[in-house]
């Protein structure tokens, strides 16, 4: 018996001891496996490994990496499932290093990874397999290496794609048919200037949807000059788009085989003067709908006769619209191709292209209307009138606040009248022109002359006329004006000149 609880007790430690080496073993792991890499920055969701001259992606990575940057290193090849420890990561920078290419599991299980920049690197081809893993990546660097060759199925999985930059490479030709197919409804960026492009297909190009149009950059390449290609330009830049508009400098091409240097399409008009277009044929045609009512667009192409043929809509704020499944309340797709707006508002204005695509022939045809909804006549003549009269009625407010309450400045004529002082009631008397009656009865007639010379101001007079007297006045009168006169102006008045009441 107790050699059995004996050996019970020994199986039990060891059960607890091999317990405690599986934690252990795992703990350990865990550190090595989140470990930051010594010549690396780690941060919450950031890993920067740049100008280290690394030769290889490191093995130990944090799995909280939401951004990893290996940039400006040594780096000549990536390793099969090198981000597969990153299950979170979004943001891919391993430019600057001598990677020539890549193998076929490197980005497996990087399916979050949505910005991925290799440019200035050595790749000399983009395969097919290179990136087919990253089904959710928006952004693709690939500039500056020394890329020859795109394969026409290398961004085919890349639904969710919107900007491509294959600049400064060599690349002689490009796979557009790829693009045609309309398998990157987000894609709005694709710049292949400055590469080795000697033709461009304008037949294909003029099927491309117009976002995608305006984003379509191939300035700075030797391209052969051609009236069609001339015409494209014209039009694209007659309707504003960024491709042409930013870079009409650099848009070149080739007016001689035999010669290396290039014309500017702009500007270069003797080599052209022999291309003749018409300029109403870049004008897009116009559709009128006032609010309120309903419209209905047709896609004029030639593929109408072709049963096999779909039909796509962009309107101007880039929604798109497909029968049978894309559609809101607002605007609906008809199974003949065309689009039927309902209760239309100002905000539906703008340019709406359709897309009609050939499953039978192969080919992509475009329509484009520019739609107009405005207000009905009755709406504007009595927007007009309204804006009229209150235009008035404010002008008339303005008038008679400017009348009635515009503050006087001037003292002289706002000051209020006042009563004279007591003490100047004489000079107010002797001034006056029209004497009043009772003076007048009053008044005794005598021959004596009363002259009464005014004073000139002086500052220490506070403004006060004084009066100096030449003659007595009559005593006989019951009234008698009694004048009180200083010594000073008495003086004054007998040292300055005479002075009349009309000179004063």
């Amino acid at each position: 018996m107790s050699l059995l609880t004996l050996t019970l007790f020994i199986l039990v430690k060891l059960l607890v001891l091999f317990g405690l080496g599986v934690q252990l073993s795992i703990l350990s792991n865990a550190s090595t496996f989140t470990r930051c890499p010594e010549v690396c920055i780690c941060t919450a969701d950031l890993l920067s490994c740049t100008r280290k001259n690394l030769r290889h992606v490191p093995v130990t990575l944090p799995p909280t990496a939401i951004t990893l940057d290996l940039s400006h290193n040594a780096i000549v090849r990536l390793h099969d499932y090198c981000l597969t420890t990153l299950p979170h990561l979004e943001t891919f920078r391993i430019s600057h290093n001598k990677i020539k290419n890549i193998t076929q599991h490197v980005f497996r299980n990087a399916t979050y990874l949505l910005y991925l920049d290799m440019s200035s690197n050595h790749l000399h081809t983009v395969e097919k397999y290179y990136f087919e893993d990253l089904v959710n990546l928006k952004e693709l660097l690939l500039y500056n290496n020394k890329i020859v060759q795109v394969d026409e199925k290398a961004f085919m999985t890349l639904i969710n794609l919107q900007k491509i930059y294959l600049s400064w490479n060599r690349l002689t030709k490009f796979p557009f048919e790829s693009i045609q197919k309309l398998e990157h409804p987000y894609l709005r960026t694709l710049d292949l200037s400055a590469n080795n492009l000697s033709s461009i297909p304008i037949q294909v190009i003029a099927t491309l949807p117009t976002y995608i149009k305006n984003g379509l950059y191939f300035h700075n390449n030797p391209v052969n000059c051609d009236c069609s290609l001339q015409e494209m330009l014209q039009e694209w830049k007659h309707r504003g788009y960024s491709s042409v508009r930013d870079f009409i400098e650099e848009h070149t091409c080739k007016a001689y085989p035999n010669m290396l240097s290039l014309i500017k399409t702009f500007n270069y008009n003797e080599y052209f003067k022999i291309c003749s277009w018409n300029q109403r044929k870049f004008d897009i045609p116009e559709v009128l709908c006032r609010v309120g009512e309903s419209l209905v667009i047709d896609c004029n192409t030639s593929l109408h006769e072709d049963n096999t043929t779909t039909y796509r809509w962009i309107s101007p704020r880039h929604e798109l619209f497909m029968y049978p499944e894309h559609s809101d309340q607002t605007h609906q797709p008809l199974k003949n191709g065309s689009l039927k707006i309902i209760n239309a508002n100002r905000s539906y204005s703008g340019v709406y292209e359709c897309i009609a695509i050939s499953d039978l022939q192969k080919i992509n045809e475009t329509y484009e209307v520019n739609v107009t909804v405005h207000y009905s006549k009755l709406v504007e003549s009595f927007s007009t009138s309204l804006t009229t009269l209150l235009g008035c009625i404010v002008s008339l407010v303005l008038v008679l606040m400017y009348l009635y309450l515009t503050p006087c400045c001037c003292s002289k004529c706002c000051r209020k009248p006042t009563s004279p002082p007591q003490d100047c009631s004489a000079q107010s008397s002797i001034l006056s022109t029209t004497p009043s009656v009772t003076d007048v009865t009053n008044r005794k007639i005598s021959a004596n002359k009363h002259v009464v010379f005014l004073e000139p101001i002086k500052e220490n007079q506070n403004g006060k006329v004084k009066l100096a007297v030449t003659e007595d006045f009559d005593v006989n009168p019951p009234k008698l004006l009694r004048l009180k006169l200083d010594s000073e102006s008495i003086g004054t008045a007998f040292s300055n000149p005479v002075m009349s009441p009309a000179d004063a």
